[in-house]
């Protein structure tokens, strides 16, 4: 008897599971105090988000019919989340953070860049980190740039980009865990573990399938993402 489970998620389903999580995530932040059992619970769930977006930011590029013209969805939409992103982390405009789009729309220059251009691969190392400093002005800076860079480049040995990948998680959840420990918070960090439950969800229940392709898949996150920040701002605001 077969019990092994099959890959039942496909790529809609992949991206709505990132909407839901970030959505989960940014409700905790604006209304539930991080280091509560049920905000490190929300934000846990939240780190579902970045990786999974860099992931689908892979599969974009690879099936996109067009790389200019989802090069430019992603820097208007960038611009557009500039406000309300804004808003709801600093409470004013401008801030001096652009949000994930920003940090997805260089993912996909960086992944651009290294497939087509030509380039020695100093010239290219060097755009990548200069991607990765510009990232820095929006969420998930770095690490959504080198996730997509890591799985591509290793696209044909899938084995050692889910390695890296893996590796570069570690490196993240490092990171904050020292940073919150040097500032006297020793258990605050815990939430960023999150992350290491997106390489199994992708391998094991991913099944590389689109999903039904129509226009309102296609154009949901671009829209949620800003609505979603700029309700959540004056619900704080205005209400609560």
């Amino acid at each position: 008897m077969d019990t092994q489970i099959k890959p039942f998620i496909n790529r809609n389903a992949l991206k709505y599971i990132a909407i839901v999580a970030m959505l989960i995530d940014h409700i905790g932040w604006t209304f539930v105090a991080t280091n509560s059992v049920l905000g490190q619970v929300m934000h846990f769930v939240g780190r579902l988000t970045g990786p999974i977006m860099a992931y689908m930011l892979y599969e974009g590029y690879l099936h996109t019919r067009s790389v200019k013209k989802y090069a430019l969805r992603l820097g208007i939409f960038a611009l557009i989340s500039w406000v309300p992103y804004s808003l709801h982390e600093f409470g004013s405009w401008p801030g001096p953070n652009l949000g994930v789009i920003w940090t997805l729309f260089l993912a996909l220059l960086v992944l651009w860049m290294w497939d087509k251009a030509e380039f020695k691969k100093g010239t290219k190392v060097f755009l990548v980190v200069l991607a990765c400093i510009l990232s820095l002005f929006g969420d998930w800076p770095i690490f959504d740039i080198l996730w997509p860079l890591l799985l591509f480049i290793h696209r044909d040995d899938p084995k050692t980009g889910w390695r890296k990948f893996t590796i570069v998680i570690i490196a993240e959840v490092a990171l904050f865990a020292v940073m919150d420990i040097l500032a006297g918070d020793y258990t605050g960090w815990l939430f960023q573990l999150g992350a290491f439950l997106v390489p199994p969800i992708i391998r094991f229940l991913y099944n590389g399938e689109p999903g039904s392709k129509n226009a309102f898949h296609k154009w949901f996150f671009y829209v949620f993402y800003p609505l979603h920040l700029l309700i959540l701002f004056l619900l704080d605001v205005y209400v609560f």
